[in-house]
């Protein structure tokens, strides 16, 4: 079976299971292996027992393999078993073997016959097998057992689809000779996954319970529900022999003289049964090996690619070192001042294309959050003319005022100045937490040790709340600055001989920017109905004066134009089954928005841009909701002006004064914060962790117990190095083979002349002179003629179509179900050779 590379090919395979079993998904690699499939009670079992000579397997009623059972089976002078949960223990009693592998189940699975995809890992060293290695997967039940689930089928299948549905998974489908062929469960699970037959091997077993009369000949000779990779039959042993203790090797015995003797099977005796059908599997999984080799060589190259680097800082690691504790601190300090201020002020070899975090988030912060939490205390303007009249009023008490009088301005533009506080603090609070999620991101890298990482977020996270009391006194300094003088000669204030003009000023100001768009985006419009087709999405432009909508971005199909006239924005509560965060608009007047909704809600995919488009809003002149009663407003309604003129005309004076200065004081106050916060905090804390954080690290206790590694890195480490030297091993070892043994063609997987190809190579054709069997009524085709056309079988794609080199020839006849009546031979009949 080729040179002694390839035979070094199965044991490889092994002892890479064996290495990425223990270390879990580290080196997710798909393995070639073999794994038996078949229904409950199919002798799955058996077959495998017959292969190592001894009983080992737990027997029952109900599903009895509960986890995959990974058995590896390796030529040896001697005879034991190995578990890999069981290192270094051997077994040489097999009930022991049995014992264990029950208990190991129920351990993972409990003792109310549930099932588990942990695999079992189970290696039998024996000079009566051949070097291979197969899956024992569960078998496929229809009925719950016990305590089991309900849907104990669905999870069987699942299981079993996880394993056979890879590329390097060869199939061993095993049927009962005595079921229909056409409803094997086993088969059918194949088909899904190979649907042309290229990685499933048939197996029948029970041949000698079938009904007298009756065999499974067209089946073993592959005409019927042909496979390319062909069948092969085997007795195992009845129940009545296994609970007689009747030795493997006796049985063996008595499958090889059925087959002998069985005038069906005689002539093919020595293409069936256990040893063969082992021999065939050891052939046909080092052939599939060689011929997955080249990207399973890919696939183990990259893996060590990716582990190189890793392997090497571990390489010679010494975990008691002082001289290298004290290094590996240094130099975990310096990367995190390093990352710190990277994701600060930006860098492009750690880029983020999730979201925003860092510098950046911190940037929106001071110039969209900011800018809409400063708009949203404006009060509206019904409100600010109501609060300038009873200034002025009281201003004048029980006297008629004949002037405007300027301690009017100066209340009403104190009380706005004050309100300025709020929007500051909470401006703050999020570049602190910004600041804290920073921190915690980058200490992800100290998780290998986590007392440093604990002992470093909390000096600098405490650093950071140090800063902020001292950034909040400087705020709200800034803001009792503003108070503390109202400074009306500022050579942008218009001042009150123009503050007349004013109006007229605005309104030609905002028809001059009529058309000026201040956003575009997707927005979801979230309350179309079902009926009218549902949520959709839609490229909306927002100006100052009207909110459109466009199929798509190109803005050529116009939707909707709503006009931003008495509009306010909501926040709406986000629903349990929706992803996306919604706002809505709504008219004041209680107007229908969009068509018959009284409200357009709309929705985002995070509630960042929920609060940018807000922002937008604002600028637009839309302004948030205020959470007042129906009631207040109603009553303060008929109070809100007074008929009188002068009052009027003094009302709006004040007001464009009060509009002007407040321009002033948020142009200097949305200057100044980002400039006060980048001082006191963000540099003050990147100068921290420079120069502060190592010394506040040593001064915080014994420096070895914070270098101390956690338990999860040594594990890591160890898997690092093992899985990399594995690698490196297996690589050479397939190097080797793949020079030596790329120009050396192996024979066909089943070398049956019936067959027409197996593995994808074609059989050579049968001789001119050799006599050829023929069924019943079947008469010679002439010389030339044409051979007959396949009929398609129960199974479609396993059947080899027409246009396929491997296509057996079958009669042009319907394909009987199993088991089959047909005539004793003929004493004259002749064998094929």
């Amino acid at each position: 079976m080729g040179n002694r590379g390839m035979e070094d090919l199965i044991p490889l395979v092994n002892k890479l299971q064996d290495a990425f079993s223990s270390i879990g998904q580290a080196c997710n690699l798909d393995l070639p292996q073999i794994a038996v499939v078949g229904g409950q009670s199919a002798g799955k079992s058996s077959v495998l027992e017959n292969f190592v000579g001894r009983d080992f397997l737990p027997r029952g009623s109900g599903i009895v393999t509960r986890r995959p059972l990974v058995l590896q089976l390796i030529s040896a002078n001697a005879e034991w078993a190995e578990f890999l949960h069981c290192k270094g223990k051997k077994f040489t009693e097999f009930d022991e073997v049995r014992q264990e592998i029950e208990s190991e189940t129920d351990r993972i699975t409990g003792a109310n016959k549930g099932i588990s995809p942990v695999p079992i890992n189970l290696r039998v060293y024996s000079p009566h097998v051949l070097n291979l290695t197969l899956i024992d997967l569960p078998g496929i039940t229809k009925v719950p057992v016990g305590d089991q689930p309900v849907d104990i089928e669905q999870q069987i299948r699942d299981m079993i689809m996880q394993f056979i549905s890879r590329e390097s998974c060869l199939i061993l489908a095993v049927t009962p000779a005595n079921t229909d062929l056409a409803n094997s469960d086993a088969l059918k699970l194949a088909k899904e996954v190979d649907p042309q037959g290229l990685r499933t091997i048939g197996v029948i077993t029970k041949l000698d319970l079938m009904d007298e009369g009756t065999d499974a000949r067209d089946i073993l000779e592959n005409k019927l529900l042909p496979l390319r990779r062909g069948y092969i039959g085997v007795v195992n042993r009845s129940q009545k022999d296994i609970d007689g203790k009747k030795d493997i090797k006796m049985a063996l015995e008595a499958e090889r003289k059925f087959f002998l003797s069985h005038p069906s099977y005689r002539h093919m005796a020595e293409k069936m049964g256990t040893p063969r059908l082992q021999k065939v599997l050891n052939q046909q999984l080092t052939n599939h090996i060689r011929d997955t080799l080249p990207a399973f060589r890919s696939k183990l190259q990259s893996q060590l690619l990716a582990l190189d680097k890793e392997a090497e800082e571990y390489r010679g690691y010494r975990p008691d070192d002082p001289s290298r504790k004290t290094k590996q601190l240094l130099q975990m300090v310096q990367q995190f001042s390093v990352d710190f201020e990277k994701r600060i002020e930006g860098s492009g070899d750690q880029v983020d294309t999730v979201e925003l975090s860092g510098g950046a988030k911190i940037n929106r912060i001071f110039h969209e959050r900011f800018p809409f939490e400063l708009v949203k205390m404006e009060c509206d303007e019904k409100e600010m003319r109501r609060e300038i009249s009873y200034a002025i009023k009281n201003i004048h008490g029980i006297r008629t005022g004949l002037f405007t009088p300027d301690m009017a301005f100066e209340a009403i533009v104190k009380k706005q100045i004050v309100k300025l506080k709020e929007p500051c603090i909470k401006c703050v609070d999020m570049v602190i937490q910004e600041l804290i999620n920073t921190v915690r991101q980058c200490s992800n890298k100290l998780e290998c040790f986590p007392m440093l990482r604990e002992e470093t977020e909390r000096i600098v996270t405490s650093h950071i709340r140090d800063r902020e009391s001292r950034a909040k006194d400087q705020v709200l300094l800034l803001i009792d600055v503003q108070l503390s003088y109202i400074n009306t000669n500022h050579e942008d204030f218009i001042g009150f001989a123009n503050a007349q003009q004013r109006s007229s000023q605005t309104n030609k100001s905002q028809s001059s920017a009529g058309n000026q768009v201040i956003r575009k985006g997707w927005l979801t419009i979230n309350n179309i109905s079902i009926i009218k087709g549902g949520a959709k999405e839609y490229w909306f432009v927002l100006t100052a004066e009207s909110l459109s909508w466009f199929k798509d971005d190109e803005e050529k199909e116009k939707k909707y134009m709503l006009p931003l006239d008495n509009l306010k924005v909501r926040d709406v509560e986000k629903s349990f089954m929706s992803s996306k965060h919604i706002f809505s608009i709504f008219n004041t007047e209680s107007r229908n928005v969009y068509k018959d909704n009284r409200t357009l809600e709309l929705a985002c995919d995070s509630q960042d841009d929920v609060d940018s488009w807000k922002s937008s809003l604002l600028r637009a002149g839309v302004y948030p909701e205020k959470t007042t009663t129906v009631e207040s407003e109603s009553s303060t309604t008929s109070e809100n002006f007074s008929m009188d003129p002068q009052l009027e005309r003094k009302v709006e004076t004040i007001r464009n004064l009060v509009d002007s200065y407040m321009a002033i004081v948020n142009k200097c106050i949305r200057d100044l914060m980002p400039k006060t916060i980048m001082h006191l905090m963000i540099n003050n804390v990147k100068d921290f962790i420079n120069a502060e954080l190592l010394a506040q690290l040593y001064s915080a206790g014994d420096q070895s117990a914070l270098m101390d590694e956690s338990q999860e890195q040594a594990q890591r480490r160890d898997e690092v190095l093992r899985t990399h030297h594995a690698l490196k091993e297996a690589l050479a070892i397939i190097g080797d083979i793949s020079t030596s043994t790329i120009t050396t063609p192996l024979p066909p997987p089943v070398d049956s002349s019936w067959v027409g190809g197996a593995g994808g190579r074609r059989s050579p054709p049968p001789s001119p002179t050799a006599p050829r069997r023929m069924s019943s009524g079947q008469r010679p085709a002439p010389r030339g003629a044409p051979p007959p056309p396949n009929r398609p079988g129960p199974l479609g794609p396993f059947n080899n179509s027409a246009d396929s080199p491997q296509a057996p020839s079958r009669p042009n006849r319907a394909p009987p179900s199993i088991p089959s009546r047909r005539p004793p031979p003929s004493p004259t009949r002749q064998a094929p050779p």
